[in-house]
């Protein structure tokens, strides 16, 4: 290996050790002679060396108290130093590697042993300064990978939630009269899943949903409403009970429209979710709801959140059979309704962020349009 160019200090009180020292290394690397601790530690504040050659032995501060000295200070602590000592013993040898020396030379040294040992952990410095070079720049590669990954999910995220987007769109505008609920409701849910984060509800389930996905997912949950006959879908008064029968079957429709987008998509962690929230949103505390009369924790949680924000969002909402009751009114319904048609653990969390709905209500207009007042 060539070694020009390295800065090596060689510390010793003995004026023909550094001469031995010199005349073995002065035409191999620039070599900086010194005969004692003091000097070498105000000579680290103006050069930091490739290495030290440090005797042991020395009037003063000893090599063992100088490499203490250096490996305390973080500027200094990677410089690598071979001691230099007449002794010869393990003890000895043991105790100045244990300080951080990376080797220990015994003298009177062999000129050509010395050169052999230094230019061998002058390599290993340089391999090590390589490895951490390379370490550092597949560090960087590493980020810039993540950053593109980043990249590719957030534009895959974003160009789901506009497909989505545009789907529950033109589900709503089929039904005229609720515009503005798959945002509104999008938001109620948001709240809920709030709550649930701070009282630590549910937490066994709440804890392993990806919310955003979640989220994205519940503009589907009326998506079977696209295949619903617009007589009855914008029929201005009362159902008739074949009628409501047809109505309820939005549900199960949504279940089998998004099964069958899941069949030609690999990704389909939020179409689990959007599938989940279709078919179980009109499925009731008490069994009475639809499609399947699940009870209970038999309806998933993602249903049992879905039917608040849904019915508050009805209730609050026009409809041709029905004008729009009042924010508290919807409250007091729901709260009625703990118990038969809702969770009563969600119902007590909904009563405490209720102010939050209203709040949603005012600036997502009934058409859907944020409400510039608000």
């Amino acid at each position: 290996m060539n070694i020009n160019k390295r800065t090596i200090i060689m510390v010793d009180d003995n004026i023909s050790n550094l001469t031995i020292g010199a005349n073995a290394l002065e035409h191999y690397c620039n070599l900086i002679t010194m005969n004692s601790g003091d000097r070498l530690l105000k000579a680290l504040e103006k050069k930091i060396p490739d290495l030290i050659l440090l005797d042991v032995d020395m009037p003063g501060l000893s090599g063992f108290e100088i490499i203490k000295l250096i490996k305390e200070q973080k500027k200094y602590a990677n410089i690598p130093i071979i001691f230099l000592t007449a002794k010869n013993d393990s003890t000895s040898e043991l105790e100045g590697l244990s300080l951080g020396a990376i080797d220990y030379i015994t003298k009177p040294f062999s000129p050509p042993l010395l050169l052999k040992r230094i230019e061998l952990h002058l390599l290993l410095e340089s391999q090590k300064e390589e490895l951490i070079e390379q370490k550092q720049e597949l560090e960087k590669f590493n980020e810039n990978l993540q950053e593109m990954v980043d990249e590719k999910t957030k534009t895959v995220f974003e160009l789901q939630n506009t497909i989505l987007g545009t789907i529950a769109n033109l589900v709503e505008r089929r039904d005229d009269t609720t515009g503005g609920h798959v945002e509104r409701t999008q938001s109620y849910l948001r709240i809920l899943l709030n709550v649930l984060y701070k009282h630590n509800a549910y937490w066994d389930e709440v804890s392993t949903w990806d919310i955003e996905l979640l989220l994205q997912s519940a503009q589907l949950h009326d998506v079977g409403k696209i295949s619903i006959d617009d007589s009855i879908l914008r029929k201005p008064g009362k159902l008739t009970q074949e009628e409501f029968e047809k109505i309820k079957e939005h549900t199960e429709i949504g279940q089998r429209i998004i099964e069958g987008i899941e069949i030609r998509t690999s990704h389909r962690a939020f179409l689990e979710q959007a599938k989940i929230l279709a078919v179980t949103h009109h499925e009731k505390w008490d069994g009475s709801g639809y499609p399947n009369s699940l009870k209970g924790e038999e309806i998933p949680l993602q249903g049992r959140l879905m039917a608040i924000a849904d019915v508050y969002d009805a209730l609050i909402s026009d409809r041709p059979y029905k004008k729009a009751f009042t924010h508290a009114q919807a409250v007091e319904i729901i709260k009625k309704d703990s118990g038969t048609h809702f969770d009563p653990s969600l119902v007590e969390l909904f009563l405490s962020v209720s102010n939050e709905f209203e709040q949603v209500s005012k600036q997502v207009s009934i058409h859907g349009d944020k409400n510039p007042e608000n």
